[in-house]
């Protein structure tokens, strides 16, 4: 398939997905109890007047399609809306969030390409007792939930050594990073598991393959084997696996955030839940959704470069 097909194939695949989202999103919060004016009078009784009022506001009265289709037109237009907790433009809230939260992400990441990565390498190289090694260690990982390593390395690190903030985003790059060092590990250690798991499999498959045979008949180095014939050949199912956790650390950032109180926008989308803050709400929404296939679009992109028995656009295709 070439670039400019595939261009327009996922072009047109985003937009279908995100106006489906849009549509969901919008639906579902006015499924739920309760209404934005009962958060906004905080249980007083109202005039009809004042009610009215409120109801104008926000267009509460309007049909649902009305609401939808001006909602939508909005956000094309980049207006989220204005917060009903805080008073304040979306826009503004996400500009305030979203770079702690990208920052937490990035370094939760790192953390888990680089051991992750490792783990799984030296496991598939070594064997024998190591091999036994990290499998129990990942079995570990993989088996504790974000939000309990959150509370476990918080209350050892944080509360009883002091070795690290017990919440907060801190103020400066230094010091933010500081204070989301923890975070960043409570939100990698499960996938860190998944990881080096999924390189360990696919580093083992590529060891018994014919052309690593091969190569080792004609007496190439044994590094020179692992580090072109094997460790490359696993790198189509590793970048694969990287989509999925990119995407996991979008969700699993909401528990974590909330764990350390980092004021991101994964403890922003938890709070406007509770407070029925519609226009918060669907803008995380949809930029979650949003994100999400970026970093989609991302692995089709670069699995045609890293493996090139892949085609582009054959990973979505099959899918």
């Amino acid at each position: 398939m070439n670039f400019a097909r595939f261009a327009v194939r996922r072009v047109t695949e985003m937009a279908v997905t995100l106006l489906v989202a849009s549509f969901v999103v919008f639906g579902a919060m006015y499924l739920a109890p309760g209404s934005p004016a009962s958060f906004l009078l905080s249980g007083r009784s109202a005039s009809p007047e004042a009610l009215a009022a409120i109801n104008a506001q926000y267009h509460l009265d309007d049909p649902f399609l009305v609401r939808y289709a001006g909602w939508l037109g909005d956000m094309v237009q980049g207006d989220f809306g204005r917060s009903i907790t805080y008073r304040v433009d979306v826009s503004r809230l996400l500009a305030d969030r979203l770079p702690t939260t990208l920052l937490l992400i990035a370094m939760a990441l790192v953390v888990v390409v680089v051991i992750g990565l490792a783990l799984g390498w030296i496991s598939a190289v070594r064997g024998g007792a190591t091999d036994s090694a990290v499998l129990v260690t990942t079995t570990f990982a993989v088996g504790t939930p974000s939000f309990v390593a959150a509370v476990l390395l918080q209350a050892l690190f944080a509360v009883k050594l002091g070795w690290f903030p017990s919440g907060g985003a801190g103020e400066g790059f230094l010091d933010t990073v500081w204070h989301l060092t923890l975070p960043a590990i409570a939100l990698a250690l499960y996938l860190i598991g998944m990881l080096a798991r999924v390189t360990r499999s696919a580093m083992l498959e590529a060891l018994d393959s014919e052309h690593v045979t091969v190569a080792r008949s004609r007496g190439v180095p044994e590094r020179q084997v692992i580090r072109r014939h094997v460790f490359r050949n696993s790198l189509g199912t590793v970048l694969t696996t990287g989509g999925l956790i990119v995407s996991t650390l979008l969700v699993c950032t909401i528990l974590v955030e909330t764990a350390f109180s980092i004021g991101g926008i994964g403890q922003l989308l938890e709070l406007s839940t509770t407070t029925k803050d519609f226009p918060t709400v669907q803008a995380i929404s949809l930029i979650i959704v949003a994100l999400f296939m970026i970093v989609n679009l991302i692995v089709d992109l670069l699995l045609p470069l890293v493996d090139p028995r892949i085609t582009l656009g054959s990973r979505s295709s099959s899918a």
